[in-house]
């Protein structure tokens, strides 16, 4: 094995990646021989914790091939639960003192782990990587990702980095916060921010996707913000209050006007399309707010039903744990 005759003493620091994963066998054949080179070279114990998410190709078979080398874990999910459900799967399996996540398709460099550990060792509880530049998207998704960004951070209470992704280090005792958290809806970019601790930012830039297309189309990005805004923000339905005071405010004034005017100047009460098209806008509007307060008994429902974030079919592999007494 590359690097075996220099593995570290089992007293110093481990090192835990995990690899979320759908549909990437082609990418895992590249990246896994890439990441163990890295990490033989840091001179820590480590391992490697491959997140099958219920994938159609050959990813489990490809994860579990490699889970015959000692360091080596996969972890094959029933079915697709979810990029979060897998990223939470794989937390809760790492055991090492620092846990690094990475994407399995390569765009994430496993070059950058020696930068992260040298900030975790220089004091930085938390080291999450932040795109320097989106010039490879397209004009409405950089638009539409400041939108989101904006409307997600206008709580003061805590910030959530623009640009920064899944991409990071982090201390074990930033994980046992992470898996403290009980709710099932999980948006994993907002509970990173919402946990604290010393976070230092490290501009990257993403290589380009290996093998394949992402299944992160416009659909899924748009579900995956509507989770995050009502995860971490309640303004939608302070707006509905809000703008169902001023409706009723104008509604109550009109009203006055029209009957001041017909007392004073005898004018009768007219306007039957005004009538209809308003009784119309206000009905569309109160079904638009209907939708906002449903989202949010949408998740309430699914926190009390209490089912499972995710069903592990097998693992296999053997990592830290085997250095456990």
């Amino acid at each position: 094995m590359p690097g075996a005759q220099d593995a570290p003493d089992a007293k110093e620091s481990s090192i835990s990646c995990v690899i979320p994963c759908f549909n990437e066998a082609a990418n895992l054949r590249q990246l896994l021989p890439l990441l163990e080179d890295v990490l033989w070279s840091t001179r820590m114990r480590w391992e490697i914790i491959v997140v099958d998410d219920g994938s159609t190709d050959d990813t489990a078979a490809v994860a579990q091939a490699w889970c015959e080398l000692p360091g080596f874990r996969c972890i094959s999910l029933s079915r697709n639960f979810g990029k979060e459900a897998a990223l939470t799967a794989g937390l809760a399996a790492a055991a090492g003192d620092a846990v690094i996540v990475l994407d399995g398709d390569l765009q994430h460099s496993p070059s950058l782990i020696h930068a992260m550990l040298a900030q975790w060792k220089a004091g930085a509880e938390v080291v999450y990587a932040v795109r320097q530049q989106r010039s490879d998207e397209s004009r409405l998704k950089q638009i539409g990702s400041r939108l989101f960004y904006k409307l997600l951070n206008s709580s003061d209470r805590f910030v959530v980095p623009k640009d920064a992704g899944d991409f990071r280090l982090m201390d074990r005792k930033v994980v046992d916060a992470l898996m403290s958290l009980p709710e099932r809806s999980r948006f994993m970019k907002g509970l990173y921010a919402w946990v604290g601790f010393r976070a230092v930012a490290m501009p990257y830039t993403p290589e380009p996707r290996a093998e394949g297309t992402s299944t992160f189309n416009a659909r899924r990005l748009l579900s995956l913000a509507i989770d995050g805004l009502t995860a971490f923000t309640t303004w939608p339905l302070r707006m509905v209050s809000l703008v169902g005071l001023l409706f009723a405010v104008l509604a109550l004034s009109y009203g006055a006007y029209v009957i001041l005017d017909h007392l004073m100047f005898g004018n009768s009460v007219s306007g039957w399309a005004t009538i209809v098209v308003s009784l119309m806008f206000f009905i569309g509007v109160q079904m638009i707010f209907t939708g906002i307060v449903g989202e949010y008994v949408a998740r309430i429902y699914e926190e009390v039903k209490g089912r499972p974030l995710y069903v592990v079919r097998c693992a296999s592999g053997v990592g830290l744990e085997a250095d456990k007494p």
